[in-house]
């Protein structure tokens, strides 16, 4: 059930990059997200609903066009954290970006969110 909470939780996270307008992400990351989240992202450091808003309508008004964003892995969760990854693919075969979040859960609600993005280098000898 833990799994179950945080799946919904995470994939409503995803539906505001895909909403089919801008005025609809608030309402999907406060269903999501607690109001006091803290997002530790690409450009460092931001907490509240309001700067991850502003972290997704950024990527939704990516210059190749608006683009797709899919969860594409399980849901992995020990405990009180999960992890998943994830794909971003802008309009016809345009720039592709896939990475690795972690969140944690609070309540059923995502409090924190660590995004990684792009591939990890393999270690070389």
């Amino acid at each position: 059930m833990q799994e179950e909470t945080a799946r919904s939780a995470i994939d409503t996270f995803i539906s505001a990059f895909n909403t089919s307008d801008d005025s609809y992400v608030t309402a999907l990351l406060s269903q999501a997200l607690t109001t006091d989240v803290v997002l530790w992202g690409p450009l460092g450091r931001s907490e509240g609903i309001g700067a991850v808003e502003r972290f997704v309508l950024d990527i939704r008004h990516h210059p190749a066009g608006a683009g797709t964003m899919v969860r594409c892995s399980a849901v992995d969760m020990p405990d009180e954290w999960a992890r998943y990854q994830w794909v971003f693919t802008t309009p016809d075969g345009g720039p592709r970006l896939a990475g690795t979040d972690v969140v944690h859960l609070q309540r059923s609600l995502i409090d924190q969110i660590i995004v990684f993005a792009g591939e990890i280098e393999p270690i070389t000898s």
